[in-house]
């Protein structure tokens, strides 16, 4: 009697946890993934495609990003978001205000505004040599657009004339 109970309890048991791991997880409320999930998507090493721009009136024209270089001088650039948030940015592309070769250091995170407050961002801080990173305050948001096994979007929102356009972060990842 007991082998009989036994072996179809285990087996809806067994059943259970099975369909449970193969279902859809759900998102954080909205349909967006929360920051947690964000920052597993994020994690590892990307090279910066291209630097798109969207929203933009045709009379303007990006300068620098990210106070640092040209948008071409970041295309081609290898982005090393490690687990523990200490990443880099190496440089490669070449051209007239370019540095192929330089490393940028920067520490990461996934900024989480809170439930019903925004949506998680990409964040992180450059780092000088010298500089604690507990005392830079200055940093850059980005929105969080797309992130898979192989591709991420990364949107930074910039003020133009009232409205709000983009520059969009095409990335892959490294094998």
């Amino acid at each position: 009697m007991t082998k009989k109970f036994i072996f179809p309890f285990a087996f809806a048991v067994c059943l259970g946890l099975f369909l449970e791991s193969c279902t859809p997880k759900q998102a954080a409320v909205g349909g967006s993934p929360s920051a947690a999930a964000w920052r597993s998507g994020v994690k590892g090493q990307w090279v910066l495609q291209s630097i798109d721009k969207e929203s933009f009136p045709a009379a303007y024209s990006v300068k620098t990003v990210f106070e640092e270089a040209p948008a071409e001088c970041f295309v081609g650039s290898v982005w090393n978001l490690p687990n523990n948030g200490k990443g880099s940015i190496t440089f490669d592309a070449e051209g007239k205000l370019c540095a192929p070769g330089a490393v940028r250091n920067i520490v990461w995170s996934i900024y989480n505004p809170g439930k019903g407050i925004g949506e998680p961002q990409f964040q992180f801080k450059k780092i000088y040599p010298g500089d604690k990173p507990s005392n830079v305050t200055a940093g850059y948001r980005l929105d969080l657009a797309y992130a898979d096994a192989d591709q991420m979007v990364l949107r930074m929102p910039l003020q133009l004339d009232g409205n709000t356009g983009y520059l969009v972060f095409n990335f892959e990842r490294l094998k």
